[in-house]
């Protein structure tokens, strides 16, 4: 077995000038720090088969609402930590990751090594997609985050003292989401979780969770109770395991990549994908908006009745309690 496994994260924490919500734009220029290196771009582009569409100049000199070495504001903040989908690059969860540093939360998104289909590393080797997907790679991804978390809150380093370590959450995309299950079950530290669109596969989030809540959200079409899909059966075993507060969502129109960046930079090149007609910016608001009330509910006490039931607001999104 290997021992030794390469980890690149980029974290963000809300700072005194912050520009608050996502304002990810293809080719929008500023000051700010990338979406992705050239090559990260070419590699996610040629991947997901949009290299005719958007060309990697264009999405590496994409601009985010964050800036390298600013300072943070002060205090002690909740943590989150944020895993992307198989073969997608971190900065695919760039519009989340931005609206809960905005929301007061030091967020770390985590890219593993060889599971995107291409992730520069500082001194600029570029690791291409290699890792197979198999079940264990949600446990992998949990090892991943609890060396981060144990990173992250060492005193020698800078954020230690930025972060109240009483306060940590973990969310992901499709295997994110699963390995989020996963790594709360191993590390009793992780106080909340989410699990967009991911399957469960083996994991057994129920195992270790003692009561800590959980959210699942996910499309309608293949995660609601009677889908009748494989995937639906994966989301009834979790939702039974799981032991304390939990939600179940399921949002119309959406696919499996609306609860990533992907429908909002392919949107403002008219790429709509039939079977998920939603809009990448609806899709987008109600990521944002779910996701943070999760964490601001569990990990700030803060009361979100968003969480209670379905609103006039949000028609898209349904409550299952199967």
């Amino acid at each position: 077995m290997n021992r030794h496994r390469r980890l690149v994260a980029s974290a963000a924490a809300l700072v005194a000038l912050s520009l608050g919500a996502s304002a990810v734009s293809a080719g929008a220029a500023s000051a700010a720090s990338p979406y992705l290196q050239k090559r990260e771009a070419q590699a996610l582009l040629d991947g997901l088969g949009y290299a005719d569409e958007i060309s990697a100049v264009e999405l590496s000199g994409t601009r985010v609402n964050s800036r390298a070495g600013a300072r943070p504001l002060g205090g002690r903040h909740p943590l989150v930590l944020l895993s992307p989908g198989f073969t997608l690059h971190r900065a695919t969860l760039t519009v989340l990751a931005e609206e809960l540093a905005a929301r007061g939360y030091v967020v770390a998104v985590m890219d593993h090594a060889h599971e995107s289909f291409g992730t520069e590393y500082p001194g600029g080797r570029t690791l291409p997609l290699r890792a197979p997907l198999t079940k264990d790679v949600p446990g992998v991804r949990a090892a991943d985050a609890s060396f981060l978390i144990d990173r992250l809150l060492d005193r020698s380093g800078g954020f230690a003292k930025i972060i109240d370590r009483r306060r940590i959450g973990m969310g992901g995309h499709s295997i994110g989401g699963s390995s989020s299950a996963v790594a709360m079950a191993r590390d009793s530290r992780i106080r909340a979780g989410a699990n967009m669109d991911g399957g469960f596969k083996d994991a057994n989030p129920g195992g270790g969770m003692n009561g800590r809540p959980f959210l699942l959200l996910g499309t309608e079409a293949n995660r609601r109770p009677g889908a009748g899909t494989g995937s639906h059966e994966e989301w009834l075993g979790a939702w039974a395991g799981l032991d304390g507060w939990k939600r179940w969502l399921a949002v119309a129109e959406s696919g499996h990549f609306s609860f990533n960046d992907i429908p909002v930079l392919g949107g403002q090149r008219g790429l709509v994908n039939p079977q998920a007609p939603l809009s990448g910016k609806r899709a987008a608001e109600i990521t944002r908006d779910y996701v943070g009330a999760l964490f601001d509910r569990h990990l700030k006490g803060e009361r979100e009745p968003l969480l209670d039931g379905p609103t006039a607001a949000n028609p898209e999104v349904s409550f299952h309690r199967p």
